[in-house]
């Protein structure tokens, strides 16, 4: 391969690299820390700012239709002015001469209308500051503080209960329902970006960045979610309507009303709610009156998931009943065919579907968009924990010490590398600068290969890689020592370099693979700081063969077209 094909493809890693590299670049350094304090909190949190900032920007767009009607909009109303030109197109208007704020208010039906779509706005600007987080390198928790959770499913508890010994199947599916209400339960009390992963076959470890309070998390993980299933009374639901138009304070907070002989004994009052653009609950304004009692709890259900109805297309949720499960559900719906049934998550309902059959241990339900769908199986498999859970051990690490060790990790790269540089630059003369170049570029590309796969770095991460820049010098090592025994039995600098780099190829790959390999186990065996360190000890080698073998190769051959000279400065001994 010529020298041109090489630089190339030099120049083509480089240029990925620093695409994989840049949503790190730009999140550390180049997004401001308030932006990034908004996209790291709760979607709560993200929601209640959104809405805030929209509420701003629309006063100062009725200040200039009071102020400045004909005025051209300021640049910071860029983004509502692309979507009235949206509306315009659909509504088939005619676009005016300049985008005033009456021209851009003449595309909606009132402030509402324009509140909605600011708000829509300001959330796709957060939501993409909070996408950029997550094709950021992450900082693991010894860097940036917080909270860690080691939780044990009792899964023998279960077996017990169960009355037999949990097949492989079953010890993964209550495992996995377990993963489901924990990502629900720490997402809906508002906690900033967890990290919940399964950690050997009964544990889950948890990592909550920033501040938490650990009372507060143990009651999230071990509280219970409620999930039942209601009978709706639909002339019921209707009197609740009727009453409510003629008086529409005619109920409190508290879902009690006013005049309680509006609805017969046994039946309640709960909001439906659906998930927001946020992914949080949001009630739609709707009230459904269902039975007080229960139908069915949720804890008879054995499994959920979505699927399309063979005949007709459309998502539906299958689940399973335990055989006692069944045999109940089957009363509730044969008793109850074509009228409506709720299924309610702690007083919520969550889902209203119509009985077409009587449903005994395995059902459907239908009747919803496909996101629907996917939420009602969540719900369901998420009715109540499998197993229990049991909190082995937590830990809390305060943010300053994170800053800290962030600085010293940072200052040891620093000295590790530049003590690399003095020791190659006196040993080896202007060589060094090659073994110099290499140096950095490798550090460039492990950093962008972890950024690439979303890795996280953590403190024996940045042990790796400090240990990799050591060892990765000596690719070079090997290579000037083999091009400086080439030149002292009187070769040219263009055939010392190639014989050199020929001798020293299999050498170097021995060492570098096998230590790849060790990493590689390391990896798959180990857990937390020791997986952390044998990844990063594997990134290091890896690139450091590329720009040992690679891209030293080529400055040595571009140095000898460049100077046309048949001595190199690479030994004290060698002139």
């Amino acid at each position: 391969m010529n020298k041109t094909k090489r630089l190339l493809i030099v120049l083509l890693v480089l240029a990925v690299a620093f695409g994989f590299l840049f949503p790190s670049i730009e999140w550390y350094y180049l997004t401001p820390k308030e932006d990034q304090t908004l996209a790291l909190g709760s979607r709560e949190t993200i929601r209640d700012q959104a809405t805030r900032l929209a509420r701003v920007e629309l006063a100062a767009l009725n200040e200039y239709v009071s102020a400045k009607p004909d005025d051209v909009l300021p640049g910071t109303f860029a983004a509502l002015v692309d979507r009235a030109k949206v509306a315009y197109k659909d509504l088939g208007m005619k676009r005016p001469d300049a985008w005033t704020a009456d021209a851009v208010l003449a595309a909606y039906d009132g402030d509402a209308d324009v509140l909605k779509e600011l708000e829509d706005i300001q959330r796709q600007e957060i939501m993409k500051t909070k996408n950029l987080h997550g094709n950021a390198v992450q900082l693991g928790l010894d860097l940036s503080g917080g909270m860690s959770v080691v939780i044990r499913a009792d899964l023998d508890a279960l077996a017990e209960k169960l009355g037999h010994s949990l097949s492989l199947s079953e010890r993964e599916e209550a495992m996995e329902r377990a993963m489901d209400v924990l990502n629900g339960r720490i997402d809906k009390f508002g906690l900033t970006e967890p990290v919940i992963r399964r950690q050997g076959e009964d544990h889950i470890y948890i990592e909550i960045p920033g501040a938490a309070d650990p009372d507060r998390i143990n009651s999230i993980i071990m509280g219970r979610g409620r999930l039942a299933f209601h009978i709706v009374d639909i002339d019921a639901t209707n009197l609740l309507l009727q009453y409510l138009a003629s008086n529409p304070a005619g109920i409190n907070a508290d879902l009690t009303l006013a005049d309680p002989s509006v609805l017969p004994e046994g039946l309640v009052v709960r909001r439906l709610y659906k998930k927001d653009a946020y992914g949080l609950d949001e009630w739609t304004g709707d009230y459904v009156v269902i039975t007080e009692a229960p139908g069915l709890d949720g804890n008879y259900i054995e499994s959920a998931d979505s699927s399309s109805d063979q005949i007709t297309g459309q998502p539906q949720v299958i689940f399973t009943l335990t055989a006692e499960g069944g045999e109940l559900f089957y009363q509730l719906t044969s008793a109850n065919i074509g009228k409506p049934m709720a299924v309610v998550l702690d007083d919520k309902v969550r889902s209203v579907a119509t009985i077409r059959d009587a449903i005994q241990t395995n059902g459907s339900i239908s009747g919803f968009s496909y996101d629907e769908a996917e939420n009602l199986k969540v719900i369901l498999r998420s009715a109540a924990l499998p197993v229990e859970l049991v909190v082995e051990s937590q830990q809390s690490i305060g943010a300053s010490l994170g800053d800290d060790t962030i600085r010293q990790g940072a200052n040891a790269m620093i000295i590790a590398l530049a003590a690399v540089f003095i020791f190659m630059l006196i040993y080896y003369k202007g060589a060094g600068i090659n073994a110099m170049v290499a140096q950095v570029l490798n550090l460039y590309l492990m950093l962008s290969i972890l950024s690439a796969f979303n890795l996280t770095l953590t403190l024996p991460t940045i042990a790796g890689f400090v240990l990799t820049l050591g060892m990765a010098v000596d690719a070079n090592v090997i290579i000037f020592e083999r091009v400086k025994e080439e030149l002292a039995l009187g070769k040219g600098r263009r055939a010392a370099v190639e014989a050199g780099f020929a001798k020293a190829f299999w050498a170097v790959m021995d060492g570098n693979i096998t230590t790849i390999i060790a990493a590689l186990f390391l990896a798959q065996l180990g857990t937390g700081p020791i997986q952390g360190f044998a990844v990063s000890l594997a990134i290091g080698n890896m690139s450091s063969l590329f720009t040992s073998l690679f891209v030293s190769r080529l400055i040595f051959d571009y140095g000898t077209d460049l100077g046309k000279k048949e001595t190199m400065s690479i030994s004290w001994r060698i002139k």
